[in-house]
């Protein structure tokens, strides 16, 4: 089992992943959103995101192991976001895992998040193998990746400033549209005259 730990923007998750012998499935997935903390402020604000994760971890993580029906002692790895992301955000989810994984000598691998969207299509979809081109579109990302195998990852091209995901947050905001705005846009978009 591995114990998979994310907390680089508005979100903290935990996850338990069994993998081996020809399995791969995902256990349990517990997140604790923070949409409504930061729709008072039209979008991320980086130090409440810290602060809310703080609050949260340890309630997650034990959520996540409860829900898959393990014990930290069944644990092989745990694995946790270490980049890119809001870096006080990243050092709660981080040193929170080195803590856990020294304090029961568990092996820790830190994930590079946007690879970890990428790996996440190998287990919604178990018969995906590499060789593959990679479409990565998340709120504060967005790349194409050449993947080479199941961890090598050329990327090939990216947003230079803002992602999709943060341009739709900027224009609902000036046009009015609640936070997150991706939504609130989508079902305008389907009640336009084509």
């Amino acid at each position: 089992y591995i114990l998979g730990m994310e907390s680089s923007c508005d979100e903290t998750s935990a996850a338990v992943v069994e993998m081996g012998d020809g399995v791969r499935a995902i256990r349990s997935n517990i997140v604790a959103s923070q949409i409504e903390i930061h729709r008072l402020y039209g979008g991320v604000v980086p130090e409440i995101a810290s602060r809310a994760h703080i609050e949260t971890i340890t309630r997650v993580t034990h959520e996540a192991l409860d829900t898959a029906g393990i014990t930290l002692r069944d644990v092989g790895a745990i694995a946790v976001t270490a980049a890119p992301g809001l870096i006080g955000a990243l050092l709660v989810g981080v040193n929170f895992a080195k803590s856990l994984a020294y304090s029961r000598n568990i092996p820790l691998v830190a994930v590079n998040h946007i690879h970890g969207h990428v790996a996440a299509a190998y287990l919604a979809h178990p018969e995906l193998e590499p060789p593959a081109t990679a479409l990565v579109v998340s709120g504060g990302h967005t790349s194409i990746f050449r993947i080479r195998d199941y961890n090598d990852y050329l990327e090939i091209g990216a947003t230079r400033d803002d992602a999709a995901g943060e341009a739709f947050d900027k224009i609902g905001r000036v046009i009015g549209l609640p936070y997150p705005a991706g939504a609130a846009m989508d079902k305008l978009a389907h009640e336009g005259t084509p």
